[in-house]
């Protein structure tokens, strides 16, 4: 942490340098090393164990129209399998109201769910991480946007000074150029 760090935390975040949080004091500094704040947050998600893949995965298979078609198909046939086909024959293994299937389905619900929880936490987690990028990223934005109104109104100041001190020096030129032409009249 440089001088310079601990100055513009004053100046533009009107705190001490041990008042400010990791994520300021990460913005000031790439602000005084003009480092970028930008980081790839899909490279290091990639990075998974097998039991958060298969998370992903089954709540990515479990929430779509791929999934509802199969599920959709199989109950289907279920039904038509112990209701029609198996009970002419009286050999319906699980006839009217489907214990067995009910059983299944619950069985499905309840290792589905927690498996679907795993991913949304992952995602959770995920999506706290890009929000955190983001603050820096919009608070170095700001920053930068701030020390660029700084010098635009130094810039201004120095301009109007440059310019009274043109004004100043055409006055003089003026006053010189009438005394000349009052001392020719004089003449």
């Amino acid at each position: 942490m440089t001088e310079r760090a601990r100055h513009l935390a004053i100046k533009f975040l009107q705190r001490e340098w041990d008042n400010l949080n990791a994520q300021e004091k990460k913005v000031i500094e790439s602000l005084t090393t003009r480092k970028q704040l930008s980081r790839n947050i899909n490279k290091e998600f990639d990075e998974r164990t097998f039991g958060e893949r298969v998370a992903d995965g089954v709540a990515k298979f479990g929430g779509s129209w791929t999934f509802m078609g199969i599920f959709a198909a199989i109950l289907i046939f279920w039904v038509i399998l112990n209701s029609y086909i198996l009970a002419n024959r009286n050999a319906a293994f699980d006839p009217y109201p489907y214990i067995l299937l009910n059983l299944f389905l619950s069985m499905l619900a309840s290792v589905q769910a927690p498996i679907i929880m795993m991913s949304q936490n992952r995602q959770a987690a995920r999506d706290r991480i890009d929000a955190a990028h983001d603050y820096e990223v919009n608070l170095k934005s700001e920053l930068e946007i701030r020390a660029l109104h700084e010098k635009f109104d130094d810039l201004r100041e120095l301009k109007w000074a440059q310019l009274v001190e043109m004004q100043q020096e055409q006055i003089r030129l003026l006053q010189e150029l009438l005394r000349e032409q009052t001392e020719r009249k004089k003449m």
